[in-house]
């Protein structure tokens, strides 16, 4: 692959991240422990089991990314899936710690690296192919947290995007009248 857009490409897997990381952020601000640990009806995952799926997912995939299977023998995935957090910052200091690996991964990535085979669960990746499957599966679950804390915060909800009814203002501000 060209060096320039292997650059590029990790330039923007890591902006894609970063980004999901805040919609989840903002998503996430205000709701307290019995908010983030609710659940809508039994059997289903709280914003806090989500965190906490995505925490211990982000911890097997990105240690040791390039040199061990993606699916660490230490990790309980289905353990992921209950108990939820007792209190807020122990929610948000495993959500930390599960993007500081990301990150710290992230950046010791070089451009030739993106073609090297990586596994998970056994399975062969591109090393670049595996970076796509994590965006992809980190955007699927920060869409269920923005989700739920927009149902969870109902009127007091402040979009994260163009809010609804605004597309033509924030249109005409940006990019001027009439020229879209």
């Amino acid at each position: 692959m060209r060096p320039e857009l292997t650059s590029a490409y990790l330039s923007n897997a890591h902006y894609l991240f970063s980004y999901y990381k805040g919609l989840a952020d903002k998503a996430m601000a205000g709701l307290d422990i019995q908010q983030l640990n609710h659940a809508l009806s039994p059997g289903e995952n709280s914003i806090s089991l989500i965190v906490k799926h995505l925490a211990g997912n982000m911890l097997s995939r990105w240690t040791d990314f390039l040199n061990s299977d993606g699916e660490k023998a230490w990790r309980n995935r289905d353990a992921e899936f209950e108990g939820e957090y007792e209190s807020r910052e122990a929610m948000l200091a495993a959500w930390e710690k599960g993007w500081a690996c990301v990150f710290e991964s992230m950046a010791a990535l070089k451009p030739q690296e993106l073609e090297q085979t990586v596994y998970i669960r056994g399975e062969a990746h591109l090393a670049l192919e595996a970076i796509n499957r994590q965006i992809a599966h980190y955007a699927y679950h920060v869409g269920q947290i923005v989700f739920f804390a927009k149902h969870l915060k109902g009127a007091a909800w402040s979009s994260l995007s163009i809010p609804k009814g605004e597309s033509v203002t924030f249109n005409e501000n940006k990019f001027g009248q009439n020229k879209i």
